[in-house]
């Protein structure tokens, strides 16, 4: 799985990685891969949503279990598609079987993600922080991180309205001061602050 691409922002993939129960703590045990859809054909081939990097990195750590991680799925790719994979899962031999599975969330678990360099930071380990912004004041709570090709975006949480961002509660990743995941939270620059600077700078010179 290429984990190792480079980003606009301190975020690394899976690129829509989440935990296995959404909100509960920082580093989750579970890390969603991907999602099983519609059947292909009528020998047991499936389509499957990918939230990796490469569509093709779903299979790259063997296993895969369902949310309970009760189950396990040996995935093996046949080809890539829009959004996913084509692919073939160990013991799924005709449609029916392939149908039974039609909705299931694929999950790795968190230890088996390789460790990256300091100062980057897989989605998955950022949903759940606590946000404030540079003065120390709340924002809300990361609830899930998006990427639509332009780069990372934080869907904050909000708790207040009088700590509602400017513009909405969707901030570019690109506005992370820090991470700070042993206290549960991280940094954001306010837009106006973005702003500000940038005008120091023009006046300084």
């Amino acid at each position: 799985m290429s984990v190792r691409a480079r980003q606009k922002s301190p975020l690394r993939s899976p690129a829509f990685a989440k935990p296995a129960e959404p909100g509960e703590g920082r580093s989750p045990a579970l890390v969603c891969l991907g999602r099983i859809g519609a059947a292909r054909g009528l020998k047991g081939e499936v389509r499957i949503r990918a939230f990796t990097a490469r569509a093709r990195d779903i299979a790259a750590y063997g296993s895969l279990t369902d949310a309970s991680g009760a189950r396990f799925f040996d995935v093996s790719v046949v080809s890539e598609i829009a959004g996913g994979v084509i692919a073939r899962i160990a013991g799924i031999a005709d449609r029916t079987a392939a149908e039974e599975l039609t909705g299931t969330e694929l999950f790795v678990p968190r230890r088996a993600l390789p460790e990256l360099p300091a100062g980057e930071f897989y989605h998955s380990d950022l949903i759940g922080l606590a946000a404030v912004d540079t003065d120390g004041r709340d924002i809300g709570r990361v609830g899930a991180i998006h990427d639509f090709g332009a780069g990372a975006i934080l869907e904050i949480v909000v708790r207040s309205a009088r700590a509602s961002p400017r513009g909405g509660a969707l901030w570019p990743a690109s506005l992370i001061a820090t991470v700070d995941l042993g206290k549960g939270h991280l940094v954001l620059e306010r837009r106006e602050e973005i702003v500000a600077a940038s005008k120091g700078g023009s006046e300084s010179r």
